[in-house]
């Protein structure tokens, strides 16, 4: 269970689903429609949904790629954090965000798995948080042309090292977005 203090609520932090992010992602499709079930999903358990939104040079805010895709509309009341590394965490108000919310568990999902995805997943864990990745809802582009694998094994490669990631006080894992509850803890 998470080292954090008084944290015992849950949330699905959606990251980087931006029309510039995913335009040339694996199976993006696919990825949208089911993280566009697992938000309804958390909605109706009453589950924070906690948005990241990448900038940066490739992604300067309000241009057309800086949105989020249209298949995903972000609710009124769910936080939206702004970023510019890859993990979630670094100078952001991503920490301040789920202390006032009293999350200490999160389930992660979004773009780009080789990138935002593992330093997100990484800064969660080592910040205290319980993190599970959902597997079926993270994607990437091909980037195999600068030497790294196909996306599919970028995807597949993260799945399996982080579904037995383990740290002191701390859980992991992956899950299938078909199979999350959000209620059961762990």
């Amino acid at each position: 269970m998470t080292t954090l203090d008084h944290r015992p609520n849950t949330a699905l932090l959606v990251v980087d689903m931006q029309v510039g992010v995913v335009a040339e992602a694996y199976r993006r499709d696919a990825v949208v429609a089911t993280i566009a079930a697992l938000v309804e999903k958390a909605r109706a358990a009453g589950i924070d949904v906690v948005w990241v939104q990448h900038s940066g040079e490739e992604l300067p805010p309000g241009s057309d790629g800086w949105q989020f895709v249209r298949e995903l509309a972000r609710g009124a009341a769910e936080p939206l954090v702004a970023k510019e590394y890859a993990d979630a965490f670094e100078a952001t108000e991503l920490e301040s965000v789920l202390a006032a919310r009293g999350i200490g568990r999160l389930y992660l999902a979004g773009a780009q798995t080789d990138e935002c995805i593992r330093s997100t997943l990484h800064g969660a864990i080592t910040r205290g948080y319980d993190v599970t990745l959902v597997a079926d809802a993270h994607t990437t582009e091909d980037l195999s042309p600068f030497g790294a694998p196909p996306p599919e094994l970028v995807v597949a490669h993260t799945n399996l090292y982080w579904q037995s990631h383990r740290a002191p006080g701390r859980t992991a894992g992956t899950v299938k977005a078909a199979d999350v509850d959000f209620a059961r803890r762990s």
